[in-house]
């Protein structure tokens, strides 16, 4: 995690995380976080340079978040189905909510040949960091008996991410979050090994 933000940059940052969730790096300038936080662009850019600055530290500070989250599930719920559902569910609740109506990283991704490689470079270091989390999760639950598996896990893991970064697309594109919710319970029983 970067530095520690002034109350201002906080605020900044967090106006651009949820602009990212909505329109992505290409879909908002600083001229819309100057009218969404009071001040003006100057003064943005006395706090972040760039907007690559920007959207950089704002990836840099989803990245340690997520990843604090995804280890406390790890630590904190033994078992790997119940894990992955926590995990499910904690979009399902997002989405449901609005309080992070995207992944920005997944957001983020589909605009790879526009973003500054920086960017890039810390997106995908969240994906990896998802995908080792989630090999890890569905090797644990083939171990224990409670995944059938028929690749890989990191073959697994791989799909699992898409289908759930899709299941996202498809709730945004429906305007529903019960799709997600549809897709995700969907992935989860088809892992489940039944005795």
């Amino acid at each position: 995690m970067g530095s520690e933000l002034s109350p201002k940059a906080a605020e900044i940052a967090a106006c651009a995380r949820s602009l990212i969730a909505l329109r992505g790096y290409n879909g908002f300038s600083y001229a819309d976080i100057a009218d969404a936080v009071g001040i003006t662009k100057a003064s943005i850019h006395h706090h972040f340079p760039s907007k690559a600055e920007l959207v950089r530290r704002v990836v840099v500070d989803y990245r340690a978040e997520a990843a604090a989250g995804l280890a406390a599930l790890a630590s904190q719920v033994p078992d790997p189905a119940d894990r992955l559902h926590a995990w499910t569910r904690f979009w399902q609740d997002c989405l449901r909510e609005r309080t992070l109506p995207f992944c920005i990283c997944a957001m983020l991704s589909t605009e790879m040949p526009t973003i500054p490689e920086d960017v890039g470079a810390e997106v995908r270091g969240h994906f990896d960091d998802l995908s080792q989390w989630l090999a890890a999760t569905l090797a644990d639950g083939a171990r224990t008996g409670r995944f059938t598996l028929h690749a890989t896990p990191a073959a697994e893991a791989f799909g699992f991410m898409a289908a759930i970064h899709g299941a996202m697309i498809s709730a945004r594109a429906y305007g529903d979050a019960a799709v997600f919710t549809s897709i995700s319970q969907g992935l989860l029983d088809r892992l489940a090994t039944r005795h």
